[in-house]
């Protein structure tokens, strides 16, 4: 039977090697599945606790703020950080272990992220407009991996781009650790759980559920339109609200993640919006 934690009370490590110390002592004949998070905690995060829990004896959540993946450095700094609530939330879910370093049992002074090769995978979206972004999110989680070495590893398909990238340089670079997509967890609103929504005001978040709206639109019509039209559709309705503005909305395939210019078979294609309401970047998708 899994999900039987090794211990009743949530341990938490800032030292990656105290943690890869425990961590060997416990594990044997054990899976250990891992969650990495920016911390800011919501029912996003808990769905891939609550689903790792199914098939592991051990999950390890870590908490950390990535320097290297943000281009912004008001970003960075902006970031909602709910530490002590985070901490109390994982331990009445039982987490077993949590990691939370400082950027310094992390990173080298001065270390710069790392230079990977996505497969063109980073060609667009996010790629495209945060030039270095993945290179700094790929760091943080090898660097991870290398210190927990679990078994397997959750992550939310709401950063879809972000998660077809983990599995890619995971085989890269021969880790062999199994990559779980879990689905977008969504408010009533249908707007994807974020803790940047925390900086969103009422109006703000109302505004926001055009996103989605428009993505369920793209999904239920792709039957009815070429993709070129349906693309055109979908970024008129971002002209009409006023506050919205629209990054970028594309149309491409699952495996590959660049624009298609026809469909291809169900669940092989995802449409994928990037937009900002007062100045708060949210990103969101769909697969179909």
């Amino acid at each position: 039977m899994f999900a039987i934690l090794l211990i009743s009370q949530m341990k938490t490590f800032t030292l990656k090697s105290e943690l890869k110390s425990y961590l060997n002592g416990i594990r044997k004949d054990k899976i250990v599945s891992f969650i990495p998070t920016m911390g800011s905690l919501h029912e996003g995060h808990l769905s891939l606790l609550q689903k790792a829990k199914e098939s592991s004896d051990v999950i390890v959540c870590s908490i950390f703020v990535n320097p290297t993946q943000f281009n912004n450095p008001s970003d960075l700094e902006k970031y909602p950080r709910t530490t002590e609530i985070d901490i109390n939330i994982l331990t009445e879910k039982k987490c077993t272990i949590l990691y939370l370093p400082e950027a310094s049992d992390l990173y080298q002074e001065n270390e710069q992220a790392k230079q990977f090769d996505f497969g063109g995978l980073d060609n667009f979206m996010e790629g495209e407009g945060r030039k270095g972004h993945f290179n700094g999110v790929a760091t943080i989680v090898e660097k991870l991996f290398r210190i927990i070495s679990p078994e397997k590893a959750f992550f939310g398909e709401k950063d879809l781009q972000q998660l077809q990238i983990i599995k890619y340089i995971s085989k890269q670079l021969q880790i062999p650790i199994e990559i779980i997509g879990i689905p977008t967890k969504r408010e009533e609103s249908g707007l994807a759980m974020s803790s940047r929504n925390k900086l969103l005001s009422e109006t703000g978040i109302q505004k926001a559920t055009l996103i989605y709206q428009t993505l369920k639109y793209i999904k239920e019509n792709s039957d009815n339109f070429t993709v070129d039209q349906l693309k055109k559709i979908a970024i008129e309705k971002f002209s009409h609200q006023t506050d919205v503005n629209l990054e970028y909305l594309e149309i491409v395939s699952l495996e590959k993640l660049q624009p298609i210019s026809e469909f291809k078979d169900a669940n092989e294609n995802a449409a994928c919006i990037a937009a900002s309401i007062s100045s708060v970047r949210l990103i969101d998708n769909i697969i179909f």
